[in-house]
């Protein structure tokens, strides 16, 4: 006869163990001897390591006493059951695997694929990160709410990366992402901005836009990204100055 130290040690599990699955019943728990001792024999060491392996593969403890009385037929429906559900627990786990590394990628996470290669190109440019990530945040949201126009949107951005006007654009709003904000600085960027939206408004450019983003909510989302940077309030304001209101929609005034 086992002292359940030897019972534990001889089923490969830990005395804790033993004492808790007495608790739920899975493992009858034997009457004291004359010396006040509780001993175990070889028909529960058997059933420990029964326990033991259907709880190490898988098996709920809650399903445990089932199995364990369970005939053949029952026993292989109830075990197929179970293989189901861990593979459906592994598909769930390999899903969240691929988030996390999403995760790490950075640009990926929440972009497709042609919104990634615009903001390499902006990087390619010289373009700060910090000018980068408001862009990047900007095209979650705008990929989050059109989804289906993303490929042509992008068309046309990365197109805009030849107009050296563009290139001029993203070198001048990158200085102040850096930190530059000096009154001059400030003039260049809003003339070349103003410059801009007149070729822009003249090819129908704007009016397509404004079809495009028929949200007014939508384009005050956006534009509170913008807003939230100080530098922006002034540029907006010399906008204004020329006739020009918004900023993710610009509109003549």
């Amino acid at each position: 006869m086992l002292t359940i130290g030897q019972l534990a040690a001889y089923a490969g599990v830990t005395v804790r163990a033993v004492r808790h699955y007495h608790q739920v019943g899975l493992l009858p728990e034997p009457a004291r001897d004359a010396s006040g001792y509780r001993t175990y024999d070889a028909a529960a060491v058997v059933r420990l390591i029964r326990i033991r392996t259907l709880a190490e593969a898988g098996v709920p403890l809650a399903r445990v006493q089932d199995l364990l009385d369970a005939d053949a037929g029952t026993f292989a429906a109830a075990t197929a059951e179970i293989d189901r559900r861990l593979r459906a627990d592994i598909r769930r786990l390999q899903e969240h695997r691929r988030r996390i590394a999403q995760l790490a990628a950075g640009d990926s996470l929440a972009l497709p694929g042609e919104v990634v290669d615009y903001l390499d190109r902006l990087r390619g440019l010289g373009a700060p990160q910090a000018l980068v990530e408001g862009e990047r945040d900007a095209w979650i949201l705008m990929a989050a709410r059109w989804p289906e126009e993303m490929p042509e949107m992008m068309a046309d951005k990365v197109a805009q990366l030849s107009d050296p006007d563009t290139v001029r654009l993203y070198a001048l709003l990158g200085r102040m992402a850096e930190g530059q904000d000096d009154e001059e600085l400030l003039r260049e960027t809003a003339d070349l901005l103003v410059a801009m939206f007149e070729r822009a408004d003249a090819r129908g450019v704007l009016d397509q836009q404004s079809e495009r983003l028929a949200d007014d909510g939508f384009v005050a989302l956006l534009d509170s990204f913008a807003d939230a940077h100080p530098v922006v309030e002034r540029l907006r304001a010399l906008l204004a100055e020329s006739g020009w209101s918004g900023w993710t929609l610009v509109e003549r005034r």
